[in-house]
């Protein structure tokens, strides 16, 4: 059996700084960055997020393979990347995300990744997720990144992107890398090849979603 280094974590609260981050890397490195929704780090910046448009990595051909097996955007794919790990597959959340697309353990079992850490299988289970997303949420790219962010139950439960401070966030910062340009207008798809301005909300059943989404279970609306 093969064992991949595991990132080790540990998040310090400061005041008024956002979230500082004690990284342990697998070599022994030390790295501390401010990444928190309200730090000065590069990763929470818009202008340097919109200069990773479309960035290239090691995984494209991974990337490119698997975007064009579930009919998704490969830019899309990589902008999920770049804020989920910015392309570090031993990376590692407070909240137990791993991987390149930062899958939960969870989600990384319902998507059949036995090996989270692996950027192949990470890669696979990332895009299969965010297809069943698209589809879910009708191509409407903020609610279908606020979902893989919050959860489809999230979503689905306050009719729209979730309010919570991290996830407007990340949608913010997500869109910001897939457009190439600070993110605060209209979201317009170019995932699938399917164009226009998207509508926010969606219409379908919420129970509908089962069917979707394996494994999806709906919280109510409340």
């Amino acid at each position: 059996m093969r064992f991949l280094p595991l990132a080790l974590i540990v998040a310090i609260s400061v005041p008024a700084a956002g979230q500082v981050q004690l990284v342990v890397r697998g070599d022994g490195k030390k790295v501390i960055s401010n990444i928190g929704p309200g730090g000065n780090g590069r990763r929470s910046d818009l202008k340097w997020l919109a200069k990773q448009h479309d960035r290239r990595s090691p995984y494209d051909k991974m990337i490119e393979r698997y975007a064009d097996d579930y009919n998704v955007d490969p830019i899309l794919v990589r902008a999920v990347i770049q804020v989920e790990s910015n392309f570090d597959p031993a990376c590692v959340s407070n909240k137990g995300a791993r991987g390149l697309m930062q899958l939960m353990p969870e989600t990384a079992k319902r998507y059949g990744a036995s090996r989270m850490f692996d950027p192949e299988e990470n890669i696979h289970a990332g895009v299969a997720y965010l297809s069943d997303l698209l589809e879910m949420f009708s191509y409407d790219l903020p609610r279908v990144l606020a979902a893989y962010n919050a959860g489809e139950g999230a979503v689905t439960k306050h009719g729209g992107i979730p309010p919570y401070n991290e996830t407007r966030n990340y949608v913010n910062r997500a869109l910001t890398v897939y457009y190439g340009r600070p993110y605060g207008g209209e979201a317009v798809s170019f995932a699938a090849g399917r164009g226009g301005v998207l509508r926010g909300g969606f219409k379908a059943a919420p129970l509908a979603a089962a069917a979707v989404i394996p494994g999806f279970r709906y919280l109510g609306t409340r």
